[in-house]
């Protein structure tokens, strides 16, 4: 089947599609010129696809438009779809995450972080106040790249089960469909806190979380500092860094159908945003995290100094899965057999904010 690769990137939205099983790419874009595009959903429910974007124009401000022919054109709601209650005092800065759940529901991630959901395919959205308004929420601190809702996980099999992610705030879950929350951090460090306060109820600054393919309560989240695996929903957390060149990094990802696989781009510091040794490498585990390989097929050679940030690295939805990342130097690279070798799809791109794939 075609494969649909969508592109955010710091100044639009560029679109890879491919015909022939991810050999040969064709590029468009970019579509919004000059925005920043922090959230793309491909939503293939339906017999026909929607491609929807996060869209942050510093003129007309941020909005959620939608395709529904794989990009040629594009509609945006006439009213804007996302947007807080007058009583909360806050302003929609941008949306950080697009997530579709089984149940028909569109689910948005803003910064400020906050939950929104659609039950109208994207037209309108409404606030999960009871996330909102959670006594927590004055205490989530901004992490170094805003303060957002990054990550929306819901359950495959279980539509009042949800798990979001932020930075900082940490991993909060929801069993009564969003009616409340707890946070989800045991086990977690805050490496940035003193010691005596390094294992914080909430206020961890956690980079991304990724659920396995087969076991929806294992779940895998990488930290500021800090490589995790839970395998009780998100009760409690274990590190799975050990065998990794650093624990630092920005994404992680879960293999599609295949139980266990996870892939991560670490780098090496907080203070030091290149990867390790210089060196392009994707780490696969196959084993839920107790080991860990390196994969450079195909990836440069030479020294190498971009990071990949936390929603540029996806997997698509074909067997054998595709994997793919961009960087912070428009580079962006596909794998058609699950990480063993990879191709460049493109270059010269500007700063990629995210990428996400699918069968079309």
């Amino acid at each position: 089947m075609p494969v649909q690769l969508a592109i955010g990137t710091a100044k639009g939205l560029f679109l890879a599609h491919s015909e022939n099983d991810r050999k040969t790419w064709t590029i468009s874009g970019p579509h919004f010129p000059m925005t920043g595009v922090y959230g793309v959903c491909i939503d293939t429910r339906s017999a026909t696809p929607r491609l929807m974007a996060g869209v942050s124009s510093s003129h007309y401000g941020p909005t959620v438009a939608y395709s529904d022919d794989l990009g040629e054109t594009w509609q945006e709601p006439d009213r804007a779809p996302i947007a807080f209650p007058a009583d909360t005092g806050a302003t929609l800065d941008r949306v950080w995450q697009l997530s579709t759940d089984a149940e028909g529901r569109i689910y948005a991630g803003t910064q400020p972080s906050a939950l929104f959901v659609s039950e109208d395919g994207g037209q309108t959205f409404d606030l999960v106040r009871a996330l909102w308004d959670h006594p927590h929420r004055e205490k989530w601190d901004a992490g170094f790249g805003g303060q957002a809702i990054h990550t929306i996980l819901p359950h495959p099999s279980d539509p009042s089960s949800l798990t979001v992610a932020m930075s900082t705030g940490g991993v909060y879950r929801s069993t009564d469909q969003g009616a409340s929350w707890t946070a989800s951090n045991t086990g977690i460090q805050a490496t940035f806190m003193p010691e005596p306060e390094r294992f914080p109820e909430f206020g961890q600054c956690v980079h991304k979380v990724a659920r396995d393919a087969t076991d929806p309560s294992r779940m895998y989240a990488q930290n500021h500092h800090g490589v995790y695996r839970s395998d009780d929903g998100g009760s409690t957390w274990s590190s799975i860094a050990d065998g990794l060149p650093s624990d630092f990094g920005f994404p992680i990802v879960a293999h599609p159908h295949r139980a266990e696989v996870v892939y991560n781009f670490p780098l090496t510091a907080d203070a030091m945003r290149f990867p390790p040794e210089h060196r392009c490498r994707v780490y696969r585990s196959a084993d839920a995290g107790r080991s860990w390989e390196a994969l450079s097929s195909g990836l440069p050679e030479g020294p190498f100094y971009p990071a990949v940030l936390r929603d540029a690295m996806c997997a698509d939805d074909a067997d054998p899965a595709g994997i793919y990342f961009g960087t912070r130097s428009g580079e962006v690279y596909a794998s058609r057999d699950e990480g063993d070798s990879w191709t460049q799809v493109a270059a010269h791109l500007p700063d990629v904010l995210c990428v996400r794939a699918a069968q079309v």
